[in-house]
This record gives structure tokens, sequence and C-alpha cells, in this order.
């Protein structure tokens, strides 16, 4: 495992990101899972991990660039353009786990089915591109799910797996209506955000 909060390119402190998310308010069956995780790994304590709380679970989707560095108005352009192409994808429903990837960074809770998620993913991006010329991040290699905890240490991931391998995890079941835009920080060794903007599927 290695120290998943070391600063990557282009962030600083007091830095924010605009950048969409899959959020999970109200999703109860998610935080059980979640929670479940929590307990299991807690024992290992704050130095090997850094527990997700259940308001900040999401799952990754399309980044737009830093606050200061993109335009209000550009920003605005790709939510009205995001609004038009996802009203076209219907809602959908999405199960996580029950099995979690050991990353080295993270534990993950893969979503399946992946493929409403790029759906949801490739209509971003195709709003992004109706507004700037070049829409940033990779297309592919995007693998939807959403993390439990992150790593803030380095060590062996074996006593990871020991700890994994004791409980019974149930999957999780998500109902996905919308997408949102977040503004995103990481000052405090969490991914934390404001809202500015949530966009309903069709």
């Amino acid at each position: 495992m290695r120290n998943h909060w070391w600063w990557r390119p282009g962030w600083l402190e007091g830095r924010r990101f605009y950048t969409w998310h899959l959020t999970f308010d109200g999703q109860d069956d998610v935080h059980r899972l979640a929670a479940e995780y929590r307990t299991a790994l807690a024992p290992l304590g704050p130095k090997v991990f850094t527990l997700i709380p259940d308001r900040w679970l999401h799952l990754t989707m399309q980044g737009i660039g830093f606050v200061g560095e993109v335009p209000v108005g550009t920003v605005d352009g790709i939510v009205a353009a995001a609004r038009k192409r996802l009203s076209a994808v219907p809602a959908f429903d999405i199960t996580l786990g029950p099995d979690a990837v050991v990353d080295q960074e993270a534990i993950l809770l893969p979503a399946q089915p992946a493929e409403p998620v790029h759906a949801v993913r490739d209509a971003i991006r195709a709003a992004i591109g109706e507004v700037v010329t070049e829409v940033p991040e990779s297309a592919g290699g995007f693998r939807p799910h959403v993390s439990v905890a992150y790593s803030a240490g380095a060590g062996p991931s074996a006593p990871v797996v020991q700890a994994l391998a004791g409980p019974t995890f149930v999957q999780a079941q998500a109902r996905i209506t919308g997408a949102e835009l977040i503004v995103l920080g990481r000052d405090d060794g969490m991914y934390e955000w404001e809202s500015y903007a949530a966009v309903s599927l069709g």
C-alpha cells in the first residue's frame, strides 16, 4: 500500500477543482455496505486508512479543471450542454461490491453493470466537447467504482486482505437518477465538496 494523499500535479492547499461525480446522498444501502467496510478496516488504525464517511462517498466521473483556470461562463456552458445530453440517458440501477478490490491507494467497490455509468460519462464528455476544444482526462481506462477507504501510509497489503477476509459482505443497490458537478477540495485528507449543479437523467 502507498499513501493516497500525496499532492498530485496542479493540486495545492486551498485549490478547488470542477469535476463531475455520482453521489449517494440518501442511498441507505450504499451507506450500509460502506459502514460494514469501515468496521472491518477500523482496527488497522487511521495511519493505515482514511475511512470515508457516508457524506463523501462518490463515484468519480470526469474532471473539468481548477477553479480560477476555467472561466465560470465555460462551466455554465458545460452544465447547459450536459442537461440536454443527460436528459436522453435513462436513470438506472447499479450494484456495488460485495467484494472490494484492494488497490495500492484505496479499497474500491466495483460498480456493475458498468455500461450505463459509461453512458453518463460519455454524455458528460460530449457536453464538455461542445464548449471547449479539448476534453480533459482520457476517455479510456475508466473503471466505475466507489472507494470506501484511502490508504494513509505505505506498507504491506497482507494485513488489509486479512482484515477483509473474515466478514461476509452483501452487495449494495443504488439508484442513479442524475450526475452532480461539484467543486472539490482535499485540504484535510478527505475529498470534500460543494455542489455547483445537479443534472437529472431522463
